[in-house]
């Protein structure tokens, strides 16, 4: 340290700040800057880890000498110390006022920016970047222009000045440190272990080192067998890619082409890695005809679809990634890709034991340098930092957390990582930013931005003005619009991000609104036909408002609630699905429903692809969790090497066994109607190789069969609707039987088929029955239905009753249930209807009694090895008399989780869509086993 030596005194060290006053003193005088070209380097205030500094001492030497007086903001910080820069003449001083320019690196606080100035550093606004919109503002307000480093480009387009190779360099280094870490924590010690973190190395070239001990470990076949080969893929080939190239290539490898990296990720070495690098002309493809064509792809990037998740990715131990993304280009990887790509390798030919497990998926690691949030990589929602440089994606939960022990794919992306090298990173862009210095500090903010400008400070540099004399420079104007498109479609009367609209108030919607209101930057919209039923299940969730709505009668208020939401859900009868998937579709917002996808929705698909809209449905019970469940159990015993041989199903919600106790064995939560005609319906299915028809009025009373998969219960089961199609939807067509059903307590079809004898479910009209008719009692309308006197005895009437029936138990049900009652009958117009309403009044759940869902799947599983077994998989879930129903949780979660996802980007494929695919079903459970929904499994070697 320097000291400064007075006769008779002691000698004192002198800090930093005393250093450079006394370098300036002796150094050259400024007088008045007079017509003197100033410029100043500001602090960067940023992150505390930000070092680097636009220009080092050697540029400015050379500025210096050019005339042009450098302003230098103090800093301890700064890589290079401030004596540094005073010592080859700059002017170390806190106000840089005095400049017409301005140099930083990263964003500039908004109260540092001073009005009228020209301000060069990386605002990151080109995206219309949420975060940075509110610089953006202050930066127009305060006539500030801005000249922003990404967008100083040449002739052909390409950056002229970027901390790419360093943020190559630096990314490169941590995503080897990080990857030891991961593999130790999943159980294997490699010799990446030895390798530091970036900003702990005193520069690139003692990282290097560290990395080539590492690299000779890896080739004394030092990594663990039962790891495999590991690959590492490099999107693009610019700066970024060759920085972390470079670093890559001080340990043991091997290139290989694109065409190749299935096979080295099978079956490779583990005394090197393999690396390939993914350009352009790899990965993207038109979408119509194929092929790619350069020049094409920059002026039309939304004609082509990225192939990198399906050819890549899956043969990808780390995936590293430095390009540029722009909204209009398609990713690399996004939401569900992931839950593909994290998942079990097939590599049985590893040998592997408790002590030297497999990988739980290929893709161990990524480093998306780009480091653009929700970019080119959906899932890396948030940027790491240099303090907490590594989290794990968990993509069935959709989460990151900071760990490296759990399910998931570790990620790292620090949107400064050149500043853990900040003295190289600086000296190698101040060489770049340099011959470019001149030009910029010709630019005077207060002056207009025209051609004359334009001239003066040369085309690169007026390439890059972003804001200028309060408004957004030409080529920038696409920023309003970007940020107008990326907010809230509506805010309400509270403050959401995103606004789902509910449709429909009865049981199901309070835990679907209840699901997604956790989520504190949603809004819902509950819109019922009863305002009385919205305001109170608005009521009793935040941030929900009701609404008034019929869908039939004002279409015009649908359209304004679908197009100013988010997704839609509905609620409300299956027949209305397909109105509400028309309009949705018109306004090209996502759909979803727990209902069976039926023809009206079908027909709609290439319209709703057409749109780039998603419907999805079957996400609630059956449909639904069953579905899920059959679809995991498939899919484990396809990756196993099994066949499927039979399949039946079996599902029904029902009163709990203590609250059974009527005639029918049933109780409604909402009108009986539905459930009564399905009686009438006809059915389909296969059972051992043959197709078994059963006709439609009736049929199903004589196709019951006693259940007995839990003693405990007395049930029956009868097959529904057309259960063959499963055969193709579920991938298992090698199956001889499939069967699915609906499950009653035992006696249910035998009362049903007494109401059918007796016309009850007739969904025609009747006279008798019309609302302004006069009045008539159950009794009469029995009599009226045999064709007797209604001042026939009572006796007599049940004998034609039990003649017509055939069966005493059968009419104690009719009578039981209140149907030879001298009670009034309240009149609906047609016997179904008038019956429906009935049965709703009289088998209600009472208070503090509780409904059951009971699902059961019997698959039998034929082995490679020709064992077969039989897998029992069972569902038991009661309400709770204090809250949610079984059949209200068990719809109502499943379609709030699959909301959620669609919401979030976790679903995106267009059309209609069916929960049957991977990334879709096991998310679905995982979240349903957080709410307590789960099934049990039990297997039997037959």
């Amino acid at each position: 340290m320097m000291r400064l030596c007075t006769r008779g005194l002691p000698l004192r060290p002198l800090n930093e700040l005393q250093m450079v006053k006394k370098l300036q003193e002796s150094s050259i005088r400024f007088g008045s800057s007079g017509g003197q070209k100033v410029m100043a380097i500001r602090r960067e205030t940023q992150s505390v880890w930000e070092r680097r500094a636009p220009l080092g001492p050697q540029h400015v030497r050379k500025l210096v000498k050019k005339g042009v007086k450098v302003l230098v903001q103090p800093s301890n910080r700064r890589a290079y110390p401030m004596a540094a820069y005073a010592n080859v003449g700059a002017r170390i001083q806190e106000d840089i006022s005095e400049a017409s320019c301005i140099f930083g690196v990263k964003q500039v606080p908004i109260d540092c920016l001073i009005s009228n100035k020209t301000f060069c550093f990386f605002s990151h606004t080109i995206k219309a970047q949420e975060d940075n919109m509110d610089l953006m503002d202050a930066m127009l307000e305060k006539n500030v222009r801005c000249i922003d480093y990404e967008k100083m480009l040449d002739a052909q387009g390409r950056r002229v000045v970027a901390f790419g190779k360093y943020a190559g360099i630096a990314g490169m280094i941590d995503i080897l440190h990080g990857l030891g870490l991961r593999l130790l924590a999943l159980g294997h010690h490699t010799p990446f272990m030895h390798i530091g973190q970036a900003h702990n190395y005193r520069n690139s070239h003692h990282a290097r080192q560290g990395i080539r001990d590492a690299g000779y470990e890896i080739s004394l076949d030092m990594m663990p067998k039962s790891i495999g080969p590991m690959t590492f893929v490099f999107t693009g080939s610019g700066n970024v890619s060759q920085g972390a190239q470079e670093i890559f290539q001080e340990l043991p490898h091997e290139y290989v082409p694109p065409a190749m990296l299935q096979k080295v990720a099978l079956h490779g070495d583990t005394n090197k890695l393999y690396a390939c690098e993914i350009r352009r002309s790899d990965q993207f493809e038109r979408k119509i005809g194929g092929g790619y064509n350069e020049a094409e792809f920059e002026e039309f990037p939304e004609r082509y679809i990225s192939t990198f998740a399906h050819k890549y990715a899956p043969y990808s131990s780390v995936i590293v990634n430095g390009i540029y993304w722009s909204p209009q280009t398609p990713r690399l990887l996004n939401i569900p890709d992931a839950k593909t790509l994290i998942s079990p390798a097939n590599t049985p030919w590893i040998p592997t034991s408790p002590g030297s497990p497999n990988l739980p998926s290929r893709l161990i690691a990524l480093c998306d340098i780009s480091a653009d949030p929700g970019g080119s990589i959906q899932f890396m929602n948030e940027c790491t930092s240099i303090d907490e440089p590594f989290c794990l994606y968990d993509a069935e939960q959709n989460k990151d957390k900071k760990s490296f022990k759990g399910p998931g794919v570790l990620i790292c992306s620090i949107d400064n990582m050149p500043t853990q090298l900040p003295r190289e990173a600086t000296d190698f862009f101040g060489d770049l930013l340099f011959p470019h210095v001149e030009d910029i500090i010709k630019s005077k903010a207060h002056k207009p931005f025209d051609e004359k400008e334009i001239e003066k400070i040369g085309p690169i540099v007026a390439g890059a003005v972003i804001t200028t004399n309060g408004e957004l420079a030409p080529n920038f104007k696409y920023i309003a619009d970007l940020r107008e498109k990326n907010q809230p479609k509506i805010l309400g009367d509270f403050s959401s991000g995103k606004k789902a609209l509910v449709l429909g108030a009865g049981y199901v919607s309070a835990p679907v609104i209840e699901y997604l209101t956790r989520d504190k930057d949603l809004g819902v919209t509950v819109a019922a036909a009863l305002k009385s039923e919205a305001d109170k299940v608005a009521l009793a969730h935040e941030r929900t408002e009701p609404v008034l709505l019929d869908v039939e009668e004002r279409p015009d208020l649908l359209d304004d609630l679908i197009k100013s939401h988010d997704v839609v859900v509905s609620l409300l009868p299956w027949t209305l699905h397909p109105l509400i998937a028309q309009r949705a579709i018109a306004n090209k917002t996502n759909m979803v429903t727990a209902s069976y996808l039926s023809q009206g929705l079908q027909d709609q698909h290439a319209a709703a692809v057409d749109a780039g809209v998603t419907v999805v449905n079957e996400c609630g019970v059956d449909p639904g969790i069953d579905h899920f469940l059959a679809m995991e159990c498939f899919d484990e015993v396809h990756q196993g090497g099994g066949k499927i041989e039979s399949f039946v199903s079996f599902c029904g919600g029902l009163p709990a066994p203590e609250c059974s106790d009527n005639p029918l064995g049933y109780k409604f939560s909402w009108s009986p109607r539905g459930a009564l005609l399905n009686m009438l319906s006809g059915a389909k299915y296969l059972q051992d190789g043959q197709s078994v028809e059963i006709e439609e009025n009736g049929g199903l009373l004589d196709a019951a069969n006693s259940m007995d998969f839990l003693p405990g219960f007395s049930l029956e089961g009868y097959p529904n609707r057309d259960s063959t199609i499963y055969g193709d939807l579920y991938g298992i067509n090698e199956a001889h039987t499939i069967l699915r059903g609906t499950l009653r307590y035992k006696g249910y079809t035998d009362s049903v088929r007494g109401l059918v004898q007796l016309g009850l479910l007739n969904p025609n009209p009747e006279p008798v029955l019309h609302e302004n008719g006069p009045e008539i009692s159950w009794r009469q309308y029995m009599c009226h239905l045999t064709n007797q006197s209604d001042t026939i005895f009572y006796d007599n009437l049940r004998e034609i009753l039990l003649d017509r029936l055939g069966c005493e138990k059968t009419l104690k049900t009719i009578e039981d249930l209140g149907f030879l009652s001298d009670e009034p009958l309240a009149k609906k117009g047609s016997p179904i209807d008038t019956m429906s309403h009935h049965l709703s009044t009289r088998l209600l759940y009472a208070k503090g009694e509780r409904d059951m869902i009971l699902m059961r799947h019997e698959v039998t599983v034929r082995w490679p090895d020709n064992r077969r077994e039989l897998k029992g998989i069972n569902l038991v879930e009661y309400g709770d008399p204090n809250g949610y129903t079984a059949m209200a949780k068990t719809v109502g979660y499943p379609c709030a989780i699959a909301t959620k996802m669609v919401l979030d980007g976790e679903i995106q494929k267009t059309g209609m869509v069916l929960p049957f695919t991977q990334d879709i079903y096991k998310p679905m459970l995982t979240r349903l086993r957080k709410e307590g929904i789960i099934a049990t499994e039990k297997s039997t070697f037959l």
